[in-house]
């Protein structure tokens, strides 16, 4: 009897047994199932460095393509992130509408303006830069980029009240006299402080 009793307890366990590790089985694959990840929505701008060429390409595509600036003539240059409009504009509405589209662009951290608008008079007004130390650094970066001798030198350039500091590890002399005279070219430097330059050893 007792053999029985205990036989049919162990049958019916096993029973249990089988029936919890099924069910278990079915919510595992169940879980599993709620478990596969979605795919991840994607981004064009993630991860995604825009080069300071990039950003000049974009905003001179934007401007071809715009009625309103029709017969302006207007220069893109773009340092760290930095667009620098530079040439003359056909009035104050076409200014401002470059200025919009330069910061419109991806990658843009600001746009200087420093374009130009003929006046009532039909003569051109005054550069607003002759002052702009922002102006002043974004050139001197931008001309030593564009320099076959200086694009590959890693100067830090800081202007103050039209003074510019470089500073920075050059290869030579003669690498920190072209800086130096690359830099001295621009309109409204005052002066070149070459003092933070050092040759590397």
């Amino acid at each position: 009897m007792n053999i029985y009793t205990t036989d049919k307890i162990s049958s019916r366990s096993l029973l249990l047994a089988a029936g919890l590790v099924a069910g278990l089985g079915f919510g595992v694959t169940a879980i599993a199932a709620d478990m596969t990840p979605a795919p991840a929505a994607h981004s064009d701008s993630m991860g995604t460095a825009v080069s300071d060429t990039d950003i000049t390409a974009k905003v001179k595509s934007k401007f071809s393509g715009m009625k309103s600036l029709k017969g302006s003539d207007i220069s893109v240059t773009t340092t760290d992130g930095v667009v620098m409009l530079t040439g003359t504009a056909t009035g104050s509405k076409a200014e401002r509408a470059a200025e919009s589209l330069a910061k419109s662009v991806d990658g843009v951290k600001s746009v200087d303006d420093e374009l130009t608008t003929p006046t009532s008079g039909g003569k051109a007004a005054t550069a607003k830069h002759g002052t702009s130390d922002t102006w002043i650094t974004t050139k001197v970066k931008s001309e030593l980029l564009a320099d076959s001798v200086s694009k590959g030198f890693d100067v830090t350039v800081v202007t103050t009240h039209g003074i510019v500091a470089l500073s920075g590890k050059l290869a030579s002399q003669q690498a920190i006299d072209h800086v130096k005279h690359v830099t001295e070219a621009v309109d409204g430097v005052k002066s070149v402080d070459t003092t933070g330059l050092s040759i590397a050893s």
